[in-house]
């Protein structure tokens, strides 16, 4: 398995390197996430995960729902023998809200399967570029209700997260920059997957990713571990590189490492690489 994840990796290096001349239409972000709402990988981005700038589906005369982005994610944390494989869709509806689903399986060295469950919510509180001001980013705030079939002795099975986040496009430099940073409240273990705690922690997130053309981002993500005193999640974090293949499609490459498993201070899964394919309609 360990073989094939850097063979999957190395083909879609190639396929990111073999393409530098070619001139592709830029899908833009955001993704959707290993938990199904819109963001990158790990963390959520304010923006809405659906496109917002095409007409819908019409429900009724006030109601609009945006044409569906769907993800997916596969990760191969060698150091911990982990597949960690996901399927996620989300849409907009009157580009204002966002709701999502994702489903993740998570195979721990062929012993046990984990089966997790993520119902998102979004609501956009304010738009980029607000009140006619270019330096004011979108801001969002939402929640994730999550269900997990790989609750440790103690912790309860389900769950929820709430989130602020705010994102913004920098086009004055040299080539667009993005950035986003935000607030979590989390009851999770490992993102829930190993089950919820009885008290929350509010943790930090953020994201850069430069786009030197159109078809291309060069990113770098980072989340922090909630510490419940008794339990600690390692701080994540992942390198990536996606791949604007069309208005529709999106191939992505990464290297993640969420913390050193040998580390008795706290929970953490190894590193490995990652693959994404994403479409949105």
């Amino acid at each position: 398995m360990m073989k094939n994840t850097y063979k999957i990796a190395a083909a879609m290096a190639v396929v990111l390197a073999v393409m530098i001349c070619s001139v592709v239409a830029f899908a833009g972000a955001p993704f959707v996430t290993l938990e199904g709402y819109g963001g990158i990988a790990f963390n959520p981005l304010a923006y809405l995960a659906a496109p917002t700038d095409e007409p819908g589906f019409k429900a009724g005369s006030v109601v609009e729902i945006a044409k569906p982005r769907i993800g997916a994610f596969y990760a191969n944390l060698n150091d911990s023998d982990i597949d960690w494989t996901t399927l996620g869709i989300a849409t907009a509806i009157n580009k204002r809200v966002e709701v999502s689903y994702g489903y993740e399986l998570v195979a721990l060295g062929g012993v046990k399967n984990i089966h997790k469950s993520n119902v998102g919510a979004k609501v956009c509180v304010l738009d980029e570029n607000s009140f006619g001001q270019s330096w004011i980013p979108a801001v969002s705030v939402g929640s994730v209700f999550k269900q997990t079939t790989g609750q440790v002795s103690g912790s309860d099975k389900s769950g929820f997260d709430i989130y602020l986040a705010a994102t913004k496009t920098i086009t004055q430099t040299p080539v667009p920059v993005l950035i986003s940073v935000g607030v979590l409240s989390t009851e999770g273990h490992v993102n829930g997957i190993l089950g919820f705690e009885n008290e929350r922690k509010e943790i930090f997130f953020g994201n850069i990713d430069l786009i030197p053309v159109s078809w291309l981002a060069l990113g770098f993500e980072y989340k922090q571990g909630p510490d419940y005193g008794n339990w600690k999640d390692a701080d994540y974090w992942n390198v990536h590189a996606g791949y604007f293949v069309n208005k529709n499609l999106t191939l992505v490459a990464a290297y993640t490492y969420a913390g050193d498993r040998h580390d008795k201070s706290l929970v953490g899964l190894g590193g490995g690489a990652v693959v994404s394919a994403q479409y949105s309609f």
